[in-house]
């Protein structure tokens, strides 16, 4: 949404008053080169002191009954097709819903919101240059099934209860169609928030062939609406490059988003409230907890499936649609009950592709660290493993990358038990795509973006807050790119958590990872290793989520381009948000908006 109408009169007066454009953050000159040295990722545990918070204890959950695994076949989300068209393009009306599904065999059906009534959430198929629009319709009822906190921002009263708006996580799209917090609105539109423009969304498909994802994303619930049902579902954007590669398709391409829940027995959902022990710190948030960890792991919305496979290659779209837990995967053989036969890896990963679309060439991996939203493409070559089954698993701490909570162990099996119906030709060629290295040289601004958390006092040491340059959500604007300029962004994290940052409008890349000392920031930034450049799955490589390390300056480097059909004149501003991702961080202040300038 440009914040000037046609007529040339600023609409933002007609809202509300404090989002308003301050002095532009961080500072200003020349960014240098990178060398290319070991990973960070196992050293970031010695950086500092950590201050881990535990997602409350939940007993007699399904799970700690003992719930069995693998025994319900992998779901394939549905592909949605377009009701009619509009001016010219496809028009889809998509409705979100109360739904009642089974997600394991052994539990009463669950009581769910969806997208079109349906979990997991139908998926977009679409081409690169063709545009298409969407109306996101909320037919859902006034009150949640889920624990409101309504000391958190956005979700105050008077504000409904029950308000929805849609976030196409990855598209380069116009503010009006990008799904910003406070652009929600109720069933039948009934209510609206001040930021809401158009019932229907334009989304251009303007960009390279990728897989990006939908979910929901109001101001202050957004962690219960994704939780309830309404994250996860995938839009992938095709192109004839993509096409001419020969890569698996048809029904040997499979989406797998992967979440964590609490389930009672009685099959419901259980998202759990803070018990602060008597802290009496009135800043601390009556329900809301700092990260949400389940015990249950559901993919493609099923607790723990199996998928058989014949023996030949399958492309797999992975999507972390957790609330905040990290998975770090690998693949072991197991029997066909599920149980691991020690000793014994599985084949190796594949990655084709990353956030923004395909990588330069493939990369082997023997494992696979995820984050919540960011997205891995994959091929795994089941050949010559006819009879034999795979169990894909995860270590990953919780919080990340070294916590101590729930970390369940197993998130589905792979059965190579089908026979081969036709001959494999597909394959992976050894160059995928051009992706060109954005030049540091070329960036007119650097910013610090400084994550930290603020505790409540010994001995009680409740989470308050996340944020980002000490700066609430509604406080003054202070970044602003100016529209087709590229910057560098150094994300400063200090705390002891890993935050996978996403900025909405552009794909990055990240240029390099440094460990600093924590203890003498802001001070003084004193690093204490050299600079890493990612590997080649990260870079080169086109990304809207990164991983920001505890005690790591991690710096990333965009060019904020407008869609096409902007059509901008000087001074208009537009409005984007950049936040972290684990959804309980963002809606407790890590989210900041910041505005493209013409």
């Amino acid at each position: 949404m440009s914040t000037q109408d046609s007529s040339g009169n600023d609409r933002k007066s007609k809202r509300r008053t404090f989002l308003k454009i301050g002095g532009a953050a961080g500072l200003t000159g020349a960014v240098g080169g990178t060398a290319v040295l070991t990973s960070l990722f196992p050293r970031v545990g010695r950086t500092q002191a950590r201050h881990h918070h535990r997602t409350p204890v939940q007993t007699n959950t399904a799970a700690q009954q003992g719930l069995a695994k693998f025994v319900d076949p992998l779901p394939i989300p549905s592909t949605i097709a377009p009701s009619g068209t509009l001016n010219g393009v496809p028009f889809y009306d998509v409705k979100m819903r109360p739904l009642q599904k089974k997600l394991h065999r052994d539990l009463p059906a669950t009581a769910l919101w969806g997208y079109n009534g349906q979990y997991p959430a139908p998926t977009f198929e679409v081409r690169r240059g063709k545009p298409i629009a969407v109306k996101w319709e909320n037919q859902l009822p006034g009150t949640h099934f889920l624990p409101i906190d309504q000391t958190i921002h956005g979700a105050e009263p008077p504000t409904p209860t029950v308000r929805t708006v849609v976030h196409l996580h990855g598209m380069k799209s116009m503010p009006a169609s990008d799904g910003y917090p406070e652009a929600w609105f109720t069933n039948g539109f009934q209510k609206t928030g001040p930021f809401f423009e158009t019932q229907v969304y334009r989304y251009p498909n303007d960009q390279q062939a990728t897989t990006l994802w939908y979910h929901d994303h109001a101001l202050g619930i957004t962690r219960l609406n994704v939780y309830a049902g309404l994250g996860g579902g995938f839009y992938l954007i095709r192109d004839a490059h993509e096409d001419s590669l020969g890569l698996p398709s048809g029904r040997f391409e499979i989406p797998l988003v992967i979440q964590d829940r609490f389930l009672n027995t009685d099959g419901s959902l259980l998202y759990p409230v803070e018990d602060n022990g008597g802290d009496p710190d009135p800043r601390v948030p009556p329900v809301w907890i700092p990260e949400f960890f389940g015990d249950t792991v559901l993919v493609n919305g099923k607790v723990w499936p199996f998928l058989e496979v014949e023996p030949r290659k399958y492309r797999f779209r992975i999507l972390n649609g957790s609330n905040a837990r990290f998975y770090h995967m690998t693949l072991q053989e197991a029997w066909a009950s599920g149980q691991a036969i020690g000793g014994r890896s599985g084949p190796v990963f594949t990655q084709i592709g990353s956030d923004g679309g395909l990588l330069p060439a493939p990369v082997k991996r023997t494992d696979l660290l995820v984050a919540p939203a960011e997205r891995l493409d994959v091929v795994i070559d089941f050949s010559g493993l006819d009879g034999k089954s795979f169990l894909l698993t995860n270590d990953a701490k919780a919080p990340y990358p070294d916590g101590d909570d729930i970390v369940p162990t197993e998130v589905m099996l792979f059965k190579v038990n089908q026979r081969l119906s036709s001959r494999d030709t597909s394959r992976v060629p050894s160059t995928l795509n051009s992706v060109p290295l954005i030049n540091p040289a070329n960036a007119v601004k650097m910013r610090d973006l400084v994550l930290s958390e603020l505790d409540s006092a010994t001995p009680f040491e409740n989470p308050i807050i996340a944020m980002i340059n000490d700066a609430h959500w509604d406080d003054p604007i202070t970044e602003t790119p100016k529209a087709g300029s590229t910057e560098v962004w150094r994300i400063i994290n200090t705390t002891g958590d890993a935050h996978p940052i996403h900025v909405h409008l552009v794909q990055f890349q990240i240029i390099d990872r440094r460990l600093f000392d924590p203890e003498q920031y802001p001070g003084n930034l004193v690093y204490t290793a050299p600079a890493e450049t990612p590997g080649r799955d990260e870079r080169p490589a086109w990304k809207d989520t990164v991983i920001s390390l505890p005690g790591t300056v991690t710096r990333i480097i965009a060019k904020f381009d407008l869609p096409a059909e902007a059509n901008p004149r000087p001074g208009d501003k537009f409005l984007y948000v950049y936040h972290c991702h684990i959804l309980e961080h963002e809606e407790n202040e890590m989210m900041r908006p910041y505005v493209v300038v013409a």
